[in-house]
């Protein structure tokens, strides 16, 4: 943070800085009936969530629903999604990790925590700029394979997920191609479902244009 001056121009707070992990239950979850988050989220009763919406290579694409399951867990919360609920030791990452519609089950049960912590106080901002085929987090991201699309933001994260699908579906960019493979072969509309069933959001939604 302080080789990109994060901290010369804000106040940084690392949620997952400090132990031991905050446990978060789900009773209703699909697989999860737990998750981990940041010690220090206790600290915080709202939340705004900002996102890059672009491919993933384990999710298919990222949204507001994988920030707020991968990107609030803390490392044992990313591990037991990554294992299905198997594990939270960093050794059993790979070894243990469970398939790709599995997986979205389990992101969709950890959003859900957070989301119920908050108690309705968020809302979210998906940036449809710079959308690869990969994710911000790997070192060696293909370049954007579509033109900007724009900036998202609603207090379902939900909803706002499906718009920014939506918007790739019915895009006439050609490179939506390889993206659209992507998400569907990691079967990525599936979070969106499960997230409806838990009562984390809904799809329907009115897209307002603002100039």
């Amino acid at each position: 943070m302080n080789e990109h001056e994060w901290t010369k121009y804000f106040k940084v707070d690392i949620l997952d800085s400090e132990g031991p992990d905050d446990e978060l239950e789900i009773p209703n979850g699909n697989i999860l009936k737990k998750t981990y988050v940041g010690k220090k989220m206790k600290n915080y009763d709202s939340c705004l969530v900002l996102s890059h919406f672009k491919g993933h290579v384990q999710g298919g694409y990222g949204g507001a629903l994988k920030q707020l399951s991968i990107g609030f867990g803390s490392t044992a919360g990313k591990v037991l999604q990554h294992t299905g609920g198997q594990s939270t030791d960093t050794n059993d990452f790979r070894s243990k990790g469970c398939g790709a519609k599995e997986f979205k089950e389990t992101m969709a049960d950890a959003a859900s925590a957070v989301v119920k912590f908050f108690k309705g106080n968020m809302a979210f901002i998906n940036m449809m700029v710079n959308i690869s085929l990969d994710c911000d987090c790997d070192g060696n991201a293909r370049p954007p394979v579509m033109a900007d699309i724009g900036i998202l933001s609603s207090t379902d994260p939900v909803a706002l997920d499906r718009a920014c699908l939506d918007l790739i579906y019915n895009s006439n960019d050609e490179g939506k191609t390889p993206l659209i493979e992507r998400i569907e072969k990691l079967y990525g509309p599936h979070i969106i479902e499960c997230s409806v069933e838990l009562g984390t959001g809904i799809k329907e939604y009115e897209l307002i244009h603002v100039k």
